[in-house]
């Protein structure tokens, strides 16, 4: 697996790149009127480094992402911009470098339901996140410019191709890897996997941002409202994918089949912010498809996560695979009658 343009992964390790690193926060600290008044508590994944920064006002958060995932502050930036009251506002972002520094968002969506699991909370923070894609659409063609993956179902077939001559993040024949009988057989779904996406672009919804791991430790919930963070995943994609995460990660908590009705209901809060524009029959079949090509986007975004050059990447490796496999497990999602 080659890194992103060629580009290699920081050695977040070396003193060089701390020393770097933290004379930055301290500098865009420093502009904001705050000052670190304690040592930094660190969190390494392979996709990126993350500094919880205690200061006067509170604790903030740097975080450095890889080559794969550096769209991420361009896309913090650009939201912040154009939908602001949906997202913090970040103290500073470095786009070539793919740095970013925001103030604390306070307790998540999965504290909230840790108290209280009423599905009325997912109720009311769903519709707020479909604004923020409505409000992005427009800006879509300037996001994949600057450097936001593009995933929009006119290129995901051949996204999808590309990413099945992969065999090294695909692990074919790999313990732990795609078998090569389930390689074949998802080469084989190639020309349908390409018709359904060229009926989801035919029903004419937009392209926007889009999450692709928006689950309930991804959102902050406060008495104002509603924001949605940890853009790493996302891309600019047909809106509906996201529901792809969404749902599973509700119904995987609440053990929940994946045609529930409570499920239904979710879907349907969500796509109602759609409903002035197109009918129910529209946005149900769009949802059904987004919901059925997902798994695709979803290992691509593994696939950049994991784009380190090196061996850090071995313990979510097999994520590239696995969920290329679940193409053929998500299903329409309409409850049993």
């Amino acid at each position: 697996m080659t890194t992103i343009a060629g580009e290699r992964a920081p050695d977040w390790s070396s003193e060089q790149w701390q020393v770097r690193a933290r004379s930055w926060v301290d500098a865009q600290l420093s502009r904001a009127g705050l000052r670190v008044t304690g040592l930094v508590e660190p969190r390494l994944r392979p996709w990126s480094l993350v500094w919880r920064v205690p200061t006067d006002d509170g604790p903030v958060w740097f975080k450095a992402n890889n080559p794969g995932t550096t769209h991420e502050a361009v896309l913090i930036a650009a939201l912040a911009e154009l939908t602001p009251d949906q997202v913090l506002t970040p103290i500073a972002v470095d786009p070539a470098q793919g740095w970013s520094l925001l103030p604390d968002g306070g307790e998540s969506l999965r504290d909230v339901l840790a108290r209280d699991s009423d599905l009325a909370h997912w109720e009311r923070a769903l519709p707020g996140y479909a604004e923020l894609q409505l409000t992005s659409a427009s800006r879509a063609d300037e996001l994949v410019a600057r450097g936001v993956p593009d995933q929009r179902p006119e290129v995901l077939a051949s996204l999808f191709a590309d990413l099945l001559d992969d065999h090294e993040a695909l692990l074919v024949g790999v313990e732990g890897g795609l078998a090569p009988d389930m390689h074949e057989r998802l080469r084989a779904e190639l020309p349908s996997y390409a018709q359904r996406c060229r009926r989801l672009a035919d029903l004419g919804i937009p392209a926007t941002v889009q999450h692709d791991d928006l689950h309930d430790g991804n959102v902050f919930a406060s008495e104002v409202g509603y924001r949605y963070f940890d853009w790493g995943d996302a891309s600019v994609a047909h809106p509906f994918g996201t529901l792809l995460v969404t749902l599973r990660s509700v119904g995987h908590a609440r053990k929940l089949a994946a045609d529930d009705a409570q499920l239904v209901r979710l879907r349907d809060a969500y796509l109602e912010a759609w409903t002035d524009r197109y009918d129910r029959r529209t946005l149900v079949e769009a949802a059904d498809l987004a919901i059925g090509l997902g798994p695709v986007g979803r290992s691509l975004s593994w696939r950049r996560a994991l784009d380190t050059g090196d061996e850090s990447r071995a313990e979510y490796a097999d994520a590239v695979p696995g969920w290329l496999e679940e193409l053929f497990a998500a299903s329409p999602l309409e409850p049993n009658s």
